[in-house]
């Protein structure tokens, strides 16, 4: 198995289980948040939908600058929405890796906000990140979901709710 091959096997596994919890982010609840400090559940759901589209802006680019292109997300309010852009960036994703050159791989990516440089990695290495992103984040967002009382679904195996069903 190539690394791309493996990268494209983790997406799939990873978005069954994203789906499941972007199913569950109530219509009504899109602006509330467990601090004043955290992310929206609109912001942090819309978030974990755009990451697939993350794979094709690191084989395609040398870096992100926030300082050029500042972070501008979609605004998604409402759960239906959410789920047909998580499979949109989901079949973008997919199609980045069937198209990339491994060789890639071994070059830097920079993320950066102009002159101030958060990270400079291999591709390999920020692709690794952006699936740990998805994960990082889909766990935050079952926080979410736990504090609104909304029982949530197993990521690798049954979760607290599935065992009390």
């Amino acid at each position: 198995m190539t690394i791309i091959q493996a990268f494209q096997q983790e997406l799939e596994n990873e978005a069954v289980t994203t789906r499941k919890f972007l199913a569950l982010v109530p219509n009504d609840r899109y602006q509330w948040k467990p601090h004043s400090k955290s992310m929206s559940l609109q912001q942090l759901a819309t978030h974990i939908a755009e990451l697939p589209t993350w794979v094709g802006m690191v084989l395609n680019t040398d870096e992100l600058d926030f300082g050029a292109h500042p972070y501008s997300p979609k605004i998604i309010d409402n759960t239906s929405d959410l789920l047909a852009y998580f499979e949109a960036s989901l079949e973008d994703g997919r199609n980045e890796f069937k198209n990339a050159d491994e060789s890639t791989l071994a070059k830097n990516w920079t993320l950066r906000n102009g002159d101030q440089i958060y990270t400079v990695e291999t591709k390999y290495s920020f692709l690794r990140n952006t699936m740990s992103q998805v994960i990082h984040h889909r766990a935050q967002l079952g926080v979410y979901l736990r504090l609104l009382d909304i029982p949530i679904p197993g990521s690798y195996g049954p979760s607290a709710d599935e065992h009390s069903m």
